[in-house]
């Protein structure tokens, strides 16, 4: 969000926390993209922040409570509603202090990984296939208007990397569930009470090979029964995807063009 918009949102989230009789005097920016997530202080709550526009923070939600429910490591939401607030939406979070510790070992990321995926098991919620958000790369990469300065061989190179992964996943016969979305290290959070999976806005059906690709290469060897094939393709799909999304001219993803060049480069390696 750029300053003006950061400013409003920030005064949504003080205004739902006020509302709830919390103490909200100041809040500190965790991050900053097309969500706000601000740590309201002193009540020291979580807030997440977003246009009004955006449909997610309903089955955000949904997600939470199902899988807090099912015993999944899930964070916990300081409150069950989406607050409305001009034109934002609203969503209320327990602030967990990190744990300074060292990084997490990947057999313990594969286990909080396989217990959130059997907690998904459990529940039935209606959710996007994969290959949707597949289909909202490749609307990008042939939308010339949306990224400009994406080189025309760049362009058709990511097209089809897209397509053909995207066929070869989709045929892998491999069995399909709930899924995370994009469970990488930034939405796994160390705390004192476990390592704890956040932000389920990207939550949709697939094989395990595909959030398992968001994760560092090490945790793959340490989750049970992967068809490391699949994981392959898996994380070049993925990576083609965050690639394609680097280029558009609305992306605020700091450093994101050149980050956009280096997975270019990489990609072009992973598929020679």
């Amino acid at each position: 969000m750029q300053a003006y918009e950061t400013r409003r949102a920030t005064e949504a989230a003080v205004s739902v926390a006020s509302s709830l009789g919390l103490t909200a005097d100041d809040a500190v920016v965790l991050h900053n993209s097309n969500k706000l997530t601000l740590r309201l202080m002193p009540c020291g709550v979580l807030a997440r922040v977003a246009p009004v526009a955006d449909q997610s923070a309903r089955f955000e939600v949904d997600v939470a409570q199902r899988l807090a429910a099912a015993g999944s490591p899930v964070a916990a939401l300081e409150a069950p509603e989406v607050f409305v607030r001009d034109d934002h939406v609203v969503t209320l979070w327990t602030y967990y202090e990190p744990v300074t510790a060292q990084a997490v070992r990947p057999a313990d990321y594969a286990g909080a990984l396989e217990r959130l995926h059997a907690g998904m098991r459990k529940i039935d919620l209606p959710a996007p296939h994969f290959t949707d958000r597949v289909s909202a790369a490749q609307l990008l990469a042939a939308d010339r208007d949306r990224t400009p300065e994406l080189a025309d061989a760049d362009r058709a190179f990511l097209a089809g990397t897209l397509a053909r992964l995207r066929r070869a996943v989709s045929k892998s016969g491999r069995p399909e569930q709930l899924l995370h979305g994009e469970p990488h290290p930034g939405n796994l959070l160390s705390t004192q009470a476990g390592l704890l999976f956040v932000d389920f806005e990207t939550c949709c059906r697939g094989p395990i090979e595909f959030d398992l690709a968001h994760a560092p290469d090490e945790v793959g060897d340490h989750y049970p029964g992967v068809a490391h094939h699949l994981l392959r393709d898996c994380r070049i799909l993925v990576l083609a995807m965050v690639t394609m999304w680097r280029w558009d001219r609305h992306d605020q993803f700091p450093d994101g063009r050149r980050l956009g060049i280096e997975w270019l480069s990489e990609i072009r390696k992973a598929t020679a």
